[in-house]
């Protein structure tokens, strides 16, 4: 079976002489020497004044809506990954939807601002697929009617938008290390802020309120990462654009049956500097997505339906009608891609795509199934 993804691992050698360090200080938490190297060497990376390593992105989330005590009504997109939403709800928020754009299936400015009451405090968008929202529009919207505003960029790590990381945009910026993304630490996360003041304070909730060793500045909770995790972050760092490049030549595989038959994918800005972390599929609305998961599965190929089901069909959140995201959610299937899928790989892959596509098609024409949201 060819999965997915699949984590990229740093050379034994590599990793081992940074854990001889660790066993040497015996240092293995608490803003030690590596986690604080792995800070430095990521803000220089991404061009950004404060990176705070953390343990992971959805933690990331929530210690920036605590930070910027975001309260009350808070606009956020409905598709993206679950933890979007469950921050929002866990820190005590009212996730309020607004709807997607087509072409690009990030959040659409001109919904957020006719979502806006007098109980909004923020903006929660993602730059879903690593593709940036309209940060512009978004910027102004938000100057417009005194709003925060933070950027899941969990997708984005080595993408960029107008020679800018995409973590550049925003009040915050959040960033997962998990171990199936691009740039990875195991498990772990990362807030980004060019905001001094607010770097503090996110500094000391990370690390239970403490403001100094024998003071503490507030409420906080346990947000720190491990030496040990920051070794991992440390050997792959240097690779990303070598792991970027891979990415790149697997889709441009991809991209001949994609065009072939005529499938539609989400559109990259202007200026985006892209980092292939998916290769996300929309299938005609007529044929049904499972059909072709399933012929694909059979042939040895995982794909996934990020993101299926749509975040405004959660159990704890109301539910209201979005209609391009459920159309997204409806269609969307994610091809394997990951930073070791070697060319004949993805070539394999690509030939079962089209076989999968036909038997798509006989379904279709056999009994008029028509896709469905499930």
């Amino acid at each position: 079976m060819i999965p997915v993804t699949r984590p990229v691992l740093p050379p034994l050698d590599e990793y081992t002489r940074l854990l001889e360090g660790i066993w040497d200080r015996a240092w293995l938490t608490n803003d030690g020497p590596l986690a604080l190297r792995l800070e430095a060497e990521l803000g220089e990376f991404l061009g950004a004044r404060n990176v705070l390593f953390v343990a992971n992105g959805t933690v990331a989330l929530q210690i920036a809506i605590k930070a910027m005590a975001l309260r009350g009504e808070v606009i956020t997109t409905p598709f993206s990954y679950v933890a979007t939403t469950a921050s929002l709800v866990w820190e005590g928020c009212t996730p309020v939807f607004a709807d997607v754009s087509p072409k690009f299936l990030t959040i659409d400015p001109a919904a957020v601002e006719a979502a806006i009451t007098p109980r909004t405090t923020g903006i929660l968008a993602t730059h879903v697929y690593g593709i940036p929202c309209d940060v512009d529009a978004l910027s102004a919207i938000a100057r417009r009617h005194g709003l925060r505003v933070i950027y899941d960029a969990a997708h984005s790590f080595g993408a960029t938008y107008r020679g800018l990381a995409q973590t550049a945009y925003g009040d915050v910026s959040t960033l997962s290390f998990h171990a199936t993304k691009l740039f990875h630490t195991g498990e772990g996360g990362a807030i980004v802020t060019d905001d001094d003041a607010l770097a503090l304070r996110l500094r000391a909730i990370r690390s239970f309120g403490h403001d100094g060793p024998d003071n503490f500045s507030g409420l906080g909770i346990n947000g720190k990462n491990s030496e040990l995790h920051a070794a991992i972050g440390l050997t792959l760092l240097p690779r990303v654009p070598d792991l970027i490049d891979v990415r790149r030549r697997a889709a441009s595989i991809y991209d001949q049956v994609v065009s072939a038959e005529e499938l539609q994918r989400p559109e990259l800005p202007a200026g985006t500097g892209w980092n292939w972390s998916y290769y996300p599929i929309l299938l005609p609305a007529h044929m049904p997505v499972e059909t072709v998961r399933d012929a694909l599965t059979a042939d040895g190929v995982n794909t996934r339906r990020y993101f299926n089901p749509p975040l405004n069909h959660l159990p704890y959140v109301t539910r209201v009608p979005m209609p391009v995201a459920e159309d997204a959610a409806r269609r969307v299937l994610c091809l394997p891609l990951y930073s070791t899928l070697s060319t004949t790989e993805a070539t394999f892959v690509a030939e079962r795509l089209a076989a999968a596509l036909a038997i798509g098609r006989r379904t279709t024409e056999t009994t008029g199934e028509m896709g469905a949201w499930r």
